[in-house]
């Protein structure tokens, strides 16, 4: 990473409502594997980004609603 930039991370989930059949994967997995307790999963994504210094959370922003993340059934979070 060069010296003018830095990281920003988004993170991207599925609403709340919308089926996760990779999450529902990975619990009954888990329950096969022994490990009981674990009643819900959900699967999502994080997006590291190395951005110019005038890069601006609202630019970050328009990323997220153009393509990183299909608003109709996600919902992500911007950490500058």
């Amino acid at each position: 990473m060069k010296a003018d930039t830095r990281k920003v991370r988004v993170t991207v989930m599925l609403k709340q409502g919308v089926l996760d059949p990779q999450g529902e994967a990975v619990r009954h997995a888990l329950g096969t594997m022994g490990f009981r307790g674990v009643e819900g999963v959900r699967q999502g994504k994080l997006i590291e980004l190395d951005v110019t210094s005038g890069t601006t959370e609202s630019d970050v922003t328009a990323m997220c609603d153009k393509l990183l993340a299909n608003t109709v059934i996600e919902s992500y979070r911007i950490e500058m």
